[in-house]
């Protein structure tokens, strides 16, 4: 299985595509296709079918998976960086951004 440095929930800014320059938080990861789902980025709408009494049908815009090559991860001030891991004061392993050793 390969192993990723993008999580859930991490910050991620968009380097490649129709939504290059957008940043989002990661809402899910699809491991075995290497792809993620990024909050507000590569929209796409989806027809969906009324299913009680007081739904509304129609059609309705999601965010579809993109993939992992064209996101990179975002520091805190708001710059891409590479992830990478130290320990901390209890020994204990924390991903941090590379460009400037901060804690993600």
């Amino acid at each position: 299985m390969k192993r990723y440095k993008i999580k859930r929930n991490d910050t991620v800014k968009v380097i490649a595509g129709k939504d290059k320059g957008k940043t989002g938080k990661v809402l899910r990861f699809v491991a075995k296709e290497d792809r993620v789902v990024v909050e507000g980025v590569n929209m796409g709408k989806k027809a969906v079918k009324k299913r009680r009494q007081n739904e509304q049908g129609g059609i309705i815009e999601v965010e579809a998976p993109i993939h992992i090559s064209n996101v990179s991860a975002v520091n805190k001030s708001g710059e891409r960086t590479k992830v990478g891991y130290s320990r901390d004061k209890e020994q204990k392993k924390v991903r941090v951004a590379r460009k400037n050793g901060e804690a993600l």
